[in-house]
């Protein structure tokens, strides 16, 4: 991904559009190839779906409809579709760059591998210190602060930068990477959200639905920037008001953001297994007495509230 990143605007710098084109072409055609060389056992006509499937597929269908039903797993996937679908301008400001500011495709190919290594960052950022920081938390303050980094454009698009002695294509390079870093661990709480919210049996099914989600809610993303791309005037030429799309779709980041308690303030999975373990404890503690029974267990504060055995005490 690195090295394509950046050859991508490389090549198309030495060569026409259509040679890229068919460069390009020649990598899934080599993944067709391969797909010959894996080895599966065919499925007879005895092997297709059955009346006992057919029955399993619809019981999975109804569990995938009833837990979408659940408030649990309804209003985190709301908050990330709203959030996701508000509305970006990456296709105005591509003019811009392209138009405006004369980047060169083997210098866009650069920001690319640029942005690539910094979703790399951004990946490791997460792993190492945002992990076990709950998703309310960290989807609330990434709404935020990738709002307020989004507004960092506007210095590259008023030209600003010039005046503070920074050339636009080392702004440019420096914001992608920062901006592209904070992307990345918005982006990764979503996903382990979305994988966290899945009940058993039908994980896959569920998840893949949830992904569906966000991709339609991106597709509208755009389609609004869009809409509101022609609304403004911002043509391929004219930018007059490209500091001003950018300043609505980057404040309108922030709508979501009073629905923030939609989100778990703990891990899902986390808190069904410690009910489960609770359950069970509450269960090996009192086997074997009577119903009523007093014990001075020392185990006995974990089930009874502190402030009854401090009483006693």
């Amino acid at each position: 991904g690195l090295i394509t990143a950046y050859l991508s605007g490389l090549l198309l710098e030495r060569f026409s559009n259509q040679i890229v084109f068919e460069i390009t072409a020649i990598f899934p055609f080599i993944v067709c190839l391969a797909a010959w060389l894996i080895a599966e056992e065919p499925v007879s006509k005895n092997e297709l779906l059955s009346q006992q499937d057919q029955s399993l597929v619809k019981q999975q269908i109804k569990q995938v409809w009833k837990a979408i039903k659940q408030k649990s797993i309804f209003l985190p996937t709301a908050f990330v579709f709203l959030w996701q679908a508000t509305p970006n301008g990456d296709s105005a400001f591509f003019y811009f760059a392209t138009n405006e500011l004369g980047f060169e495709p083997e210098f866009l190919g650069r920001v690319r591998l640029v942005t690539s290594v910094a979703a790399l960052l951004g990946v490791l950022i997460y792993q190492k210190f945002l992990k076990n920081v709950s998703f309310r938390n960290i989807l609330g303050w990434s709404v935020v602060i990738s709002s307020a980094l989004g507004m960092t454009t506007l210095l590259l698009v008023t030209h600003t930068n010039r005046l503070l002695g920074i050339d636009d294509h080392w702004f440019s390079l420096g914001d992608s990477l920062i901006l592209t870093v904070a992307g990345q661990i918005a982006f990764l709480p979503i996903l382990v959200l979305s994988a966290r919210l899945c009940p058993k049996g039908i994980e896959a099914t569920l998840f893949a639905l949830l992904m569906s989600i966000v991709n339609l809610a991106n597709l509208l993303s755009h389609e609004l920037g869009s809409l509101l791309t022609h609304w403004l005037g911002v043509t391929e030429t004219n930018f007059n008001n490209l500091w001003l799309l950018i300043t609505i779709t980057n404040l309108s980041t922030l709508l979501p953001l009073p629905l923030v308690k939609w989100l778990p303030n703990n891990d899902p999975q986390a808190e069904e297994l410690e009910e489960q373990e609770n359950i069970s404890y509450v269960g090996e503690v009192y086997e074997g007495k009577a119903l009523g029974t007093v014990t001075d267990d020392a185990l006995i504060p974990d089930v009874i509230p502190e402030f009854i055995t401090n009483k006693k005490k």
